[in-house]
């Protein structure tokens, strides 16, 4: 059953059964004592530390590669790749923002065009503590939300139409607190700089490696064996910084899940909301605006591209099939929810968390 729309809210069809897991859920939780503060604020303090030890790991990672390499040439090229390399990532990060405006077709908003959806970030960003962000819409035909920008001053925060569509009020704050926290934690800066150094192994790798195939006979044989044999290590360090650079990615996705928890108190809310998204995405005729789009999966809720395989497992929570997900579902499915041996595999080469790991700890802020 496709998943109630923001519109249809004041009149839906299954208000009894909705009414009727509502009750369930207050039997479920009267009598239970609700986690304390401290809990929530040790769960948050090990998502920032996991993501802090990404970035030890990562500057770690690139400081032995560059050391071994040049204690093994003599040379310093290793050093000039990596400024310019950072020098890329550094006009990356100052034009990117413009990108991102080209790419999702961005047109930024008045208050007397969208009142109520300025209203709802004015009122997020004060209880984030942050200065409210600029909002836009994205003119792209799936729902989506998502924030961008350098600094907490010059941030952004854009929705899509099929969002504002799709999605009530709760729901609507639920996401918006999602992205509200990912300026909060200044993590779009933290990925952007770690960003730098699988692009360092990478022009290290690709530049040792054609040195290597075109290194001649003789003597120049030699050093292109040893030339080719640096090479692999870069791409080894490559490969590994990648899945790194995911993880970190993930884990920031938990951080402002759980941020968007702490601001809202609904952390149900945000399970609808991406129940929605995801059904959006995966029922929308747009599959090769999908396609052209892939870059830019970090910028989406949910993955596009996995929509429909996501869908089929996060239907498993709605239990009445009402289209949306309210906390005694969350809490249910939370508890039997299960990822496949190929699910956890195939999340290691992800941006974002497999949905269900998202519920699941989304549940525990209930």
């Amino acid at each position: 059953m496709e998943p109630c729309r923001g519109s249809d809210s004041g009149s839906n069809p299954d208000l009894g059964a909705s009414s009727h897991s509502l009750t369930l859920t207050r039997q479920r939780i009267k009598g239970k004592s609700r986690e304390g503060e401290a809990g929530k604020k040790m769960r948050n303090a090990w998502l920032l530390a996991r993501m802090w030890l990404c970035v030890l790991l990562l500057f770690a990672l690139i400081y032995g590669v560059l050391s071994l390499i040049a204690v093994l040439t003599g040379a310093g090229t290793p050093i000039v790749l990596a400024v310019l390399a950072a020098v890329v990532v550094a006009a990356q990060f100052f034009i990117g923002p413009k990108i991102v405006e080209a790419t999702m077709h961005i047109r930024y908003v008045s208050e007397s065009e969208y009142p109520e959806l300025h209203q709802i970030v004015s009122d997020l960003a004060m209880r984030a503590g942050i200065p409210k962000p600029k909002v836009g819409i994205s003119e792209i035909p799936v729902p989506n939300a998502f924030a961008f920008g350098t600094s907490k001053r010059n941030a952004r925060v854009c929705v899509t139409r099929k969002l504002l569509q799709m999605l009530d009020r709760d729901e609507l704050e639920g996401v918006l607190a999602h992205e509200i926290s990912h300026i909060k934690h200044r993590d779009v800066a933290v990925i952007t700089a770690l960003s730098v150094i699988p692009m360092i192994c990478y022009f290290i790798y690709i530049s040792f490696f054609w040195s290597g195939i075109f290194g001649g006979g003789g003597e120049r044989r030699e050093n292109g064996a040893f030339a080719l044999a640096i090479a692999a290590i870069a791409f080894i360090a490559y490969f590994i910084s990648n899945l790194i650079l995911l993880y970190a990615s993930r884990i920031r996705e938990f951080y402002a899940d759980a941020g968007s928890a702490e601001i809202t108190r609904k952390p149900q809310a945000l399970a609808s909301a991406l129940y929605k998204i995801i059904y959006g995405n995966a029922t929308a005729r747009a599959e090769q605006f999908k396609k052209e789009l892939g870059s830019m999966r970090a910028f989406f809720a949910a993955d596009p591209m996995s929509a429909r395989r996501d869908l089929s497992d996060l239907r498993q929570a709605d239990f009445d099939r009402n289209g949306r997900i309210d906390a005694y579902e969350l809490q249910e499915f939370a508890a039997r929810a299960k990822l496949s041996f190929s699910e956890r595999l195939l999340e290691i080469f992800s941006t974002h968390p497999h949905p269900v790991n998202r519920l699941k700890r989304l549940a525990e802020y209930i």
